[in-house]
């Protein structure tokens, strides 16, 4: 469905958090901060296409990744460069690693976590479960995930490898799924205590990686989140997610849930009225606001939005800016963005920056 409008739709003063959305579109070639009434704030000028999105640092600087190196074929979401820009676009920081891909995350020593990609042979990999037969890549392999963290000298000071840690037995590929890559990371949430909670799309999980002692601690698998994304940690320790929904025998529609990480059992979630008007595939993302409203992407449609405790839509935005994507065409998809709320340390560091 095309949009007939784009720029601010709605916008109820009385509901909307105060702040500012950190927000880009993909293959663009910027990044904008933008106020509630769809002004642009202030616009970064990036040395690259940007294939993900882009995060605030505690210094009002941005982390941001570009699309560098050779492609992998059949792979989504692959980057290969991750850089720090001050509020004048110069670069601060510059890291490459052709294999990055999707998400990345400042850890609370001042390093990146990132996600990447590394070959498996196919003969080892043979402990990889289901999938199609005889789908491995043509590279000779399968792909499969590796997290890295990376210190401000772009040294790699820890490796978390999914072929020496993960339970391949629990979790086999769909009967649908090619056996080209296992199991399409597409989050890396680093939280206060330095583990990260890591969102797998092909399997339908999410896991809690102890960074001391590189074992899972925490994991939760349901079909029906459809290729989840952007799984984050809350303040109250429960865990908030972005169920896509798609590829399920039931009628498509995406969810945002709020999930107790004890009991499991869902105890909020978003969906639209009728629930079709909400579904996004692929990609989009999510944040908890501090007046308890939810900033929502719904990336496929290249929407912004915002919604209550109960679930009233209070503010919305639709990307006019469009791009080419290969194989798709002219869209104005939003990977990912995030809404920063008036009093975020990180947004008053960037806006002292700004003079604003």
């Amino acid at each position: 469905m095309r949009p007939l409008q784009f720029g601010v739709t709605l916008h109820d003063h009385n509901l909307t958090q105060d702040g500012y959305v950190l927000f880009g579109s993909t293959g663009g070639k910027e990044c904008f901060l933008m106020g509630e009434r769809g002004d642009i704030i202030h616009q970064w000028r990036l040395p690259g296409k940007s294939n993900c999105y882009s995060q605030l640092q505690e210094n009002g600087n941005i982390l941001v990744t570009l699309i560098e190196g050779p492609k992998i074929k059949g792979l989504a979401a692959g980057a290969g460069r991750i850089m720090e820009l001050d509020p004048s676009s110069n670069i601060v920081w510059d890291y490459s690693d052709h294999m990055q891909h999707h998400d990345f995350c400042q850890a609370p020593n001042g390093n990146v976590v990132y996600l990447a990609w590394e070959l498996t042979p196919t003969k080892e990999a043979k402990r990889i479960k289901g999938g199609m037969p005889d789908s491995d890549h043509p590279d000779g392999g399968v792909y499969e995930d590796v997290l890295r963290e990376v210190n401000r000298k772009g040294e790699v000071v820890w490796e978390w490898r999914l072929k020496d840690h993960f339970p391949y037995d629990k979790y086999p590929l769909r009967p649908t799924s090619k056996r080209h890559e296992y199991a399409h990371a597409n989050t890396c949430h680093v939280q206060r205590d330095g583990n990260i909670l890591v969102s797998f799309r092909q399997l339908d999980l999410m896991i809690l990686i102890n960074r001391q002692t590189n074992q899972i601690d925490w994991e939760m698998s349901d079909r029906s989140w459809g290729g989840q994304h952007d799984c984050q940690q809350l303040e109250n320790g429960n865990i908030i997610v972005f169920a896509n929904g798609s590829e399920q025998y039931t009628p498509e529609h995406s969810r945002i849930l709020e999930i107790d990480r004890d009991s499991k059992e869902v105890v909020w979630q978003y969906t639209g009225q009728p629930k079709i008007t909400f579904f996004s595939p692929r990609i989009s993302g999510l944040c908890r606001l501090a007046n308890g409203n939810t900033f929502i992407v719904e990336g496929n449609h290249g929407r912004l939005f915002e919604v209550t405790k109960s679930g009233d839509i209070c503010w919305e935005y639709i990307s006019p800016f469009f791009n080419d994507i290969p194989v798709h065409g002219t869209v104005n998809w939003v990977f990912r963005a995030r809404k920063y709320s008036k009093g975020n340390t990180k947004l008053n560091n960037l806006l002292a920056n700004l003079g604003v």
